[in-house]
């Protein structure tokens, strides 16, 4: 067993203790304050804070809220955008649960807890000659429970898809209290959950095949449940995959490795049109570039006045970063050659190569520039990222870019648009005002013009980061009623009384796509060490931390500068 990380027990806080429970188990303001963000933009102070000591107390504590009627919102590091990592119940921060076994080279397979680090598992993996290829930007400190639950992905999707096909293996704690693996290519386990499903899963299987779950031509799909997929192979594992901890608890997951490449290069263009990129993203995907990254026009321009170098024209409408693996050196110089041909004929003005590592690493630290300077932008303007995961047909990428420049330009609003060219998946920091009185129609209203947009050119809401609490009361306006009747119907069956992360993934009556803004200068303060947790967390990108242990260490220097 490799790096299994516990901490020191610690006493019980609350007087309030759910039966059986032998974990940490906190309902005081503090701590429920902490865990009342995440990385995305809502705010919601959950009634008390649950972190169960083995996937026997995640047992223990679903029986328990079972019984008691108390919703459950699992979550990891917190790293999530959508909103489906706080709520209105008992937050269960599985982040401790961080066992990492030993890699089976035979297998390609690894076998770990949820809570374990996207990045830990790629670690160990490389040591073998092995790689785990799923690689979210937050990679550093998201954890691969999280990952499953919102068939995450990332820049190397383009050639590896998203993590459903990726996973081997799920241990599932269900609604009912019950546990029971489900695996790839197995019977489905014999719970009570599971059961009702299959009971319903003809009826919803037929209306499938009649009427697909999918968003045609979207190569990247995070949105609603997988039953376009399970109707296709008939696993579980692939609905389970993506419903964000609405359907079951993950408390063990087994993980499929690939060998890893020995050499990349990477190629950056730059473009006077985006219709001109978007052919070269298409060439480079064609070409079978693992990886191909746009950075818009906004994003160069925020990137050249927080003072990055910005290899491109100052004219050029968009850059794109794209990437080859190879077995060697050499091949990958190849590879890149034939990429940088591409860009050319697609229409590129400029085109650098990098074929050895720095190099590499130097290309694409542009594309990690806008987050350190849009946190150095005036405290006032906040980068709030509520239509930060639109995906399209690819021969739409270049209108969705336009239409999204427009939408901000019509409010009034500024914003950095970037993202997976290859997979025409677009990323969007708007930066709002808070000073403003109508800043908040103003966000509703650019909400509303770009899930409009989507729609209409035929998209999806989440390509990677999943509902959440904030795309799943608008997403009777990208999928057909019929489609969120057998989502409902999905969530009925494993979940009847809706006590799995509630309003995740399927809405609740009368929810908002955007209700308590953290940044709303209008909200009650939080208590002060727990704000200055997550000041922590979000400056220091310190999302890998226990929230816990970041609030003992703000109370403790509070107390030092009395």
């Amino acid at each position: 067993m490799q790096g299994r990380v516990r901490n020191a027990p610690v006493l019980m806080i609350s007087s309030v203790h759910p039966t059986g429970f032998r974990g940490l188990y906190r309902d005081d303001a503090d701590a429920c304050a902490v865990y009342s963000e995440a990385a995305g933009i809502a705010q919601i102070i959950p009634r008390a804070v649950a972190v169960p000591a083995d996937a026997d107390d995640v047992v223990a504590l679903v029986k328990w809220a079972t019984r008691e009627g108390v919703p459950l919102i699992p979550r990891g590091s917190g790293s999530s955008m959508a909103g489906g990592a706080i709520g209105d119940g008992v937050i269960v921060d599985l982040s401790r649960l961080n066992a990492l076994h030993e890699i089976d080279v035979e297998s390609r397979s690894v076998r770990c807890e949820p809570g374990v680090l996207r990045n830990a598992v790629d670690a160990a993996a490389r040591k073998v000659a092995l790689s785990f290829p799923v690689d979210p930007s937050s990679g550093a400190y998201c954890t691969v429970g999280g990952m499953a639950s919102t068939n995450s992905s990332g820049a190397h999707t383009l050639r590896y898809g998203s993590m459903r096909p990726w996973v081997n293996a799920l241990d599932c704690v269900f609604a009912d209290g019950s546990r029971a693996e489900v695996r790839r290519g197995a019977p489905p386990p014999e719970v009570e959950p599971v059961r009702r499903f299959l009971g319903e899963a003809d009826a919803l299987v037929a209306a499938e095949r009649h009427s697909p779950s999918r968003h045609a031509g979207v190569r990247k799909e995070s949105s609603g449940y997988g039953l376009s997929v399970y109707t296709e192979t008939g696993d579980l594992i692939d609905l389970l995959v993506g419903s964000e901890g609405t359907l079951a608890l993950i408390v063990g997951l087994e993980l499929k490795l690939t060998p890893a490449f020995a050499a990349t290069a990477s190629v950056l263009g730059a473009f006077d049109t985006l219709d001109a990129a978007v052919m070269a993203a298409g060439s480079a995907r064609d070409a079978g570039a693992s990886a191909c990254e746009l950075l818009d026009r906004t994003f160069l321009d925020v990137a050249r006045g927080g003072g990055a170098h910005v290899p491109a024209p100052e004219h050029a409408e968009a850059v794109l970063l794209a990437e080859v693996e190879g077995n060697s050196v050499d091949e990958c110089a190849r590879l890149a050659a034939k990429l940088e041909s591409a860009f050319l004929a697609a229409g590129a003005t400029t085109v650098a190569l990098a074929l050895d590592l720095p190099t590499e690493e130097a290309m694409w630290e542009l594309r990690h520039a806008a987050s350190p300077i849009l946190s150095r932008l005036d405290p006032a303007l906040k980068s709030m990222q509520f239509i930060e995961d639109g995906c399209v047909p690819p021969a739409n990428l270049a209108d969705y870019v336009r239409g999204v420049r427009s939408a901000l330009d019509a409010r009034g609003i500024r914003g950095v648009i970037f993202g997976h060219a290859g997979d025409a998946h677009v990323h969007v920091n708007p930066l709002i005002d808070v000073r403003q009185p109508d800043w908040r129609a103003r966000v509703d209203g650019l909400l509303a013009d770009v899930t409009s947009l989507t729609s209409r050119l035929g998209g999806t809401l989440s390509g990677e980061h999943g509902d959440g609490r904030l795309r799943a009361p608008l997403l009777d306006r990208v999928w057909p009623t019929a489609t969120l009747e057998r989502f409902a119907a999905v969530k009925r069956a494993f979940d009847p009384d809706s006590l799995l992360n509630p309003g995740a993934k399927v809405p609740l009556p009368g929810e908002r796509a955007v209700d308590r803004v953290k940044y709303d200068p209008a909200l009650p303060a939080l208590p002060p060490a727990a704000r200055a947790a997550l000041t922590e967390v979000e400056r220091g990108r310190a999302y890998a931390r226990f929230r816990l242990d970041l609030l003992a260490e703000a109370e403790s220097n509070m107390e030092r500068g009395r």
